[in-house]
């Protein structure tokens, strides 16, 4: 990161009653016209936001004649846990357009989700380019291509038509895609500024006409089908009426709001295990709170696998808002 001042202390993991370590990172709040209502910690600075361009990736897709609606198109942008339906869903959008797994050139990996990693092993399977967690995006590309007369196999490289109307998409809706690069999956990655992100989603959830609509539409009404039964995703979604919401790896944790506000987050050292509880914090502060967000608040730290303390984000972090 380029942060010429340290971010600040988002988040503290309490064990026993004693501060054991903490996590710095940067949130930002976007008005709906883009303009920061809030900012810790730089918002301009550039971060790779990871699995949390998948709508903008989506919305290319949409753009470039992608034919996928409801739970297909949630999973044409999703971090799937590998779960049943997950990975049955991926193969009938292979399916449509004559193509299965083999097609896909995701990273091989085993499934997200402990239990179904667990059950997925016990059949057998080692990694596996369908048991990635972007493999249902993967699909999506190749039935958008061939939808589109494109070349499939090349559709990673980002001088295909495809990645180069994700480049278009991105700048867009965050206003840059800057320096270029590979992501996990083997698919382009773009940066961006934390504030970038936070304005894109906000444009997601606050559409009310178009493709920008039918992307969140497809993750608010099919939650599961964008992270799995068992993720803190679905419980954010679920939790505020119109939220749009999205991780990416290295602790970024993307929130459209249905008036047009978006939130983003990320953690400076990569750690994921606070962005909730920040999530949390924040609606909370703006008035968004409920009992099912309220799960969300905390996570636990554990001591011979029985809770002796948690992780939680810092008191009265927003309460200059």
């Amino acid at each position: 990161m380029n942060n010429a001042q340290p971010s600040p202390v988002l988040v503290q993991v309490i064990r026993h009653d004693f501060l054991e370590c903490v996590h710095r990172g940067r949130v930002v709040l976007t008005n709906p016209d883009g303009s920061v209502a809030l900012a810790l910690g730089d918002a301009e600075a550039q971060l790779y936001p990871r699995s949390a361009n998948k709508p903008m990736q989506a919305l290319a897709m949409l753009r470039s004649g992608l034919d996928l609606t409801d739970e297909l198109l949630a999973l044409a942008g999703a971090s799937h846990s590998g779960e049943g339906f997950h990975l049955d869903g991926v193969r009938r959008i292979l399916a449509g357009v004559g193509l299965d797994e083999s097609a896909l050139q995701c990273t091989p990996d085993h499934p997200l989700d402990e239990q179904a990693r667990g059950e997925w092993i016990l059949a057998g399977h080692g990694k596996e380019p369908v048991a990635m967690n972007c493999s249902g995006k993967h699909a999506a590309m190749l039935r958008t291509c061939l939808r589109a007369g494109w070349p499939t196999q090349d559709y990673l490289a980002a001088t295909h038509p495809l990645q180069q109307e994700v480049a278009r998409v991105i700048t867009e809706l965050a206003g840059q895609a800057s320096n270029p690069t590979v992501d996990g999956c083997g698919a382009p990655l773009f940066s961006m500024s934390l504030r970038g992100l936070a304005h894109a989603f906000g444009q997601f959830a606050g559409a009310d006409e178009g493709e920008l609509k039918t992307i969140a539409d497809a993750y608010r009404n099919h939650p599961e089908w964008v992270s799995g039964t068992r993720r803190e995703e679905v419980t954010l979604h679920r939790a505020v009426p119109g939220l749009l919401c999205k991780g990416g790896a290295e602790g970024c944790l993307a929130i459209g709001l249905a008036d047009g506000r978006g939130i983003a987050i990320k953690a400076d050292d990569g750690s994921a295990r606070g962005t909730m509880a920040v999530a949390h914090a924040l609606l909370t502060r703006l008035g968004l709170g409920s009992e099912q967000l309220d799960q969300l608040a905390t996570a636990p730290v554990l001591g011979h696998g029985e809770p002796v303390g948690q992780v939680r984000a810092v008191p009265g972090l927003f309460d200059s808002l």
